[in-house]
């Protein structure tokens, strides 16, 4: 920047980097296509997994595009937007994600050439806003009812090319049954499922549990390793004797004193395992520690006892129980405890751990994953935690659509059709839009390992006939079917979603025409010395 006598006018700070107008966008458009390609061979059932190594060496092996996208560390600033569509997708409908991510990335890849021929970005993102509320409005048009047969066949195809060894149609009764549990006023929310995992057994050895696990085992040897009629005092409190809070000594320099001052300690004690009896509690669960001699007196009432839980374990046993977590033993009363038909102690694998099951009206339900290793516990998980979260989704709504490609290859056809009638340069946005959704049934083939182009055109040409609209691509012949004849159904809203949030970033992404990135601080070596650092100091981050 120049002034009237040609002296230049220093704006920014020294070092600041740079760039506008149509370098701006394609630098931006480069890195969110980047993170698309980066999961995009992770798409669909036959789709291949990621191992990730983190700075500690902790392996993670999965397919999952929003555990992906969390575990690597991108740096770019517009590729951070497109890793928080994923995130949305997660928290909205807990499946759908990398068909998020992909989408994003194809629609910014179609602006490009409309961009190239002098197309205003506002024009592209307007015409991708009309193309996404008739998207919409499509979809919910295709829309069927979600019956229970359908509800399990979400949940299979969720699990579908997940790392479950063959045990989906197993594993979807878990889910739905577990959904059906906690069911309450037509919403399913999945904190209310808890998930706990034993090495050991195989995968089919997965099963819920009416009530909730706890990974345990009862303080003291002496307690009962069953109690019926379980009356479950919470505790938020220790059982054992306060620490005071200042510093402070005492001097003993009698004997007696001294049997006096252990006496009254214990006495201080017993009175702790007496209140709980006196409320009538026959188990406690407690969060913090429990006193030797509470475990003794404990025992010689019967009393079952476990200590040290988690936070999340206490509210998951309140909220099942019925009781309440109290914050003071002096307090506790009849009304604060949680009822269950059994607390008992079992071995799961090696290892023993608490169930409480029976409850009256449970608000919460566990799982009990097994497998042979902890990476394919932790696949199984994830995969659990997105079929139950789509379960919930078409529960809720009651809509779901056929899969495997088929709302997207209708949504191509129909989009196109509408373009011509908008007209106008938003028409070529419509038209580019319409060309990003053949993304999805593209990739699905090409991972599978068949023709993109032959599937294409097997679909549109399914599609064009009357009653085609729910043709997707059956990944086993090659050829177009109807998906919802074979079962392959998602929910309305996860495709929604996808939809919605993909043009939104898109959007969002090119109507930036300037960035502007400030030089990052040397880091400091362990003498204040900034310009003693090590390798790797200052510059912009890259992508990854």
């Amino acid at each position: 920047m120049y002034g009237s006598g040609n002296q230049p006018i220093i704006v920014l700070k020294e070092g600041t980097e740079r760039s506008k107008d149509k370098e701006a966008q394609f630098n931006n458009i480069a890195a969110a296509k980047a993170v698309a390609d980066s999961i995009r061979s992770t798409l669909g059932p036959k789709g291949m997994d990621k191992m990730l190594v983190d700075t500690i060496g902790e392996v993670i092996i999965t397919n999952d595009g929003v555990t992906i996208l969390k575990e690597i560390d991108v740096q770019h600033p517009a590729a951070k937007m497109v890793v928080e569509v994923a995130k949305t997708q997660d928290d909205e409908c807990g499946d759908g994600t990398t068909s998020a991510v992909v989408l994003a990335g194809e629609l910014l890849k179609q602006s490009e050439s409309l961009i190239d021929s002098n197309v205003h970005p506002t024009v592209i993102t307007n015409g991708y806003k009309l193309a996404a509320a008739k998207a919409a409005e499509i979809l919910n048009g295709m829309s069927v009812k979600a019956d229970d047969k359908r509800v399990k066949k979400v949940a299979m195809t969720a699990l579908t090319g997940k790392s479950i060894g063959g045990e989906g149609d197993y594993l979807s009764d878990v889910v739905v049954k577990a959904a059906k549990s906690i069911l309450d006023d037509g919403k399913v929310n999945v904190d209310n499922i808890k998930i706990e995992k034993k090495v050991g057994g195989v995968i089919r050895d997965t099963y819920m549990v009416e009530g909730i696990v706890i990974d345990k085992q009862r303080v003291h040897p002496r307690m009962p390793k069953k109690v019926e009629n379980a009356k479950i005092a919470l505790l938020a409190v220790p059982m054992e004797i306060k620490k005071t809070e200042m510093d402070a000594q005492i001097s003993i320099h009698d004997p007696t004193a001294m049997a006096a001052f252990l006496a009254e300690e214990e006495s201080t004690l017993k009175a702790m395992v007496d209140k709980v009896k006196a409320a009538g509690a026959n188990v406690v669960f407690c969060q913090k520690g429990v006193d030797d001699l509470v475990q003794h007196y404990m025992a010689k009432q019967g009393i079952f006892g476990c200590r040290r839980l988690k936070q999340t374990d206490l509210e998951a046993l309140a909220k099942a129980t019925g009781g309440s977590i109290v914050g003071n033993i002096a307090e506790l009363t009849a009304k604060d405890l949680g009822n269950a038909k059994t607390v008992e102690e079992r071995a799961v694998g090696a290892e023993d751990m608490t169930f409480i099951t029976g409850c009256s009206n449970p608000k919460a339900v566990s799982i009990v994953i097994r497998g042979g290793t902890e990476h394919v516990m932790d696949e199984v998980e994830r995969a659990l935690h997105d079929a139950i979260r789509v379960v919930g989704v078409a529960m809720e709504d009651g809509k779901v659509v056929a899969g495997a490609g088929a709302p997207e290859i209708e949504l191509a056809l129909r989009l196109s059709e509408y373009a011509s009638s908008v007209g106008g340069r938003e028409q070529l946005a419509i038209e580019a839009f319409a060309k990003a959704m053949e993304i999805i049934p593209w990739t699905i083939s090409e991972n599978a390992g068949i023709d993109s182009i032959d599937s294409i055109i097997k679909l549109k040409a399914a599609h064009d006939k009357k009653g085609g609209k729910n043709f997707g691509l059956n990944l086993e012949t090659g050829e177009a079917a109807d998906m919802l004849e074979l079962d392959v159904v998602e929910p309305l809203r996860v495709k929604t979603q996808a939809i919605s949030s993909a043009t939104e970033v898109a959007n969002m992404i090119l109507r930036i025409d300037d960035v502007i990135a400030s030089r990052r601080a040397p880091p400091m070596n362990p003498m204040g010395d900034p310009n003693m650092g090590g390798p790797g100091m200052g510059g912009i981050g890259g992508m990854m």
